[in-house]
């Protein structure tokens, strides 16, 4: 008898498929059961039932009327999507991790604010900027103030799949929230951009964070937040091993053109592990990631939680 906790993924797509393959392979306490879509013929749906998960192109209504729900959803699909089924869940008694920009529930990155979950039936891990960039933006405000933080997020455009392109808006407005409501930055703003370089390129964000003028110039203050940006990437790369800065924090002194704010630059790198989709597709491995994070901490939660309630009985 297992002791996980059972998981459907709605949506089939990469970001589902690759989720998938991540969660069989790594995952310590989820166990998916299902994998749903809307397209008879989709690719995923058949790769899904090969690797032995009951499949269905019948959509949320199928997965409602299951005589076993699962524990938790993935919900792989897109903003309104997850609009739309999240109060299905809820009804349901599910628990959703949303991989879209849909922001129904909290903000959700792994790294820095992953036990705060318990009382959460329904949390959002923001955009892949966001899990690759936010980190970076926590790491500094813990040590100073960022009055503001600017990241930009340039993927493959082969790595851009329809529900990315659908939520271009979505992706820049919730990635820029995510970036104070987690990051700790007072302004934030967020920036993607599509690259259709051949061969096409692996993920890269540039983040900007502004300096409080005794931060700009060297010193404790620099050493401290170089120190807590190397703790924090290495945080993230328990779980995302293809995560890396390309080049140690550039600082950049106050000027008058800054309003008397100093910069630091961050240099950010992800490459794929490769479990379905290609090592250039970093933004989308570094999500599915974060998912199978936050999933097996949310089962770790949702255990603790039922044993407490068996033992009050």
């Amino acid at each position: 008898m297992t002791n996980k906790l059972t998981a459907a993924i709605v949506g089939p797509g990469n970001i589902g498929t690759d989720l998938l393959k991540k969660l069989l392979r790594k995952s310590k306490n989820i166990e998916p059961i299902y994998m749903v879509g809307v397209d008879p013929n989709s690719s995923g749906l058949k790769r899904a039932e090969e690797l032995g998960v009951t499949a269905s192109a019948e959509g949320v209504d199928w997965l409602l009327a299951q005589e076993v729900l699962p524990d938790i959803v993935f919900e792989a699909t897109s903003a309104s999507a997850h609009q739309a089924n999240a109060a299905r869940y809820r009804e349901a008694g599910i628990h959703a991790i949303d991989l879209t920009p849909a922001a129904v529930g909290p903000y959700c990155c792994p790294s820095v604010n992953l036990d705060e979950l318990e009382a959460v039936d329904n949390v959002n891990l923001i955009t892949c900027g966001g899990q690759a960039t936010t980190p970076i933006v926590s790491a500094v405000s813990r040590i100073v103030p960022v009055e503001y933080a600017e990241i930009v997020a340039s993927i493959s455009s082969r790595s851009a799949g329809p529900g990315t392109r659908a939520n271009v808006d979505e992706f820049t407005e919730t990635t820029a929230k995510a970036l104070e409501d987690v990051g700790g930055a007072k302004k934030g703003k967020a920036i993607i951009i599509l690259n259709p370089v051949e061969p096409p390129m692996k993920m890269r964000n540039t983040v900007y964070c502004s300096l409080p003028p005794e931060a700009a110039v060297p010193g404790e203050l620099q050493d401290k937040i170089r120190a807590s940006i190397q703790s924090m990437v290495a945080t993230v790369q328990s779980y995302v091993d293809g995560y890396r800065l390309t080049a140690d924090p550039q600082f950049d002194e106050a000027t008058d053109a800054w309003n008397g704010w100093g910069r630091l630059t961050v240099l950010i790198e992800v490459t794929g592990a490769g479990d379905f989709l290609p090592d250039y597709a970093g933004n989308l491995d570094i999500i599915t990631s974060a998912a199978v994070a936050t999933g097996d901490r949310y089962a770790d939660l949702l255990r603790n939680k039922q044993v407490a309630a068996s033992t009050t009985a």
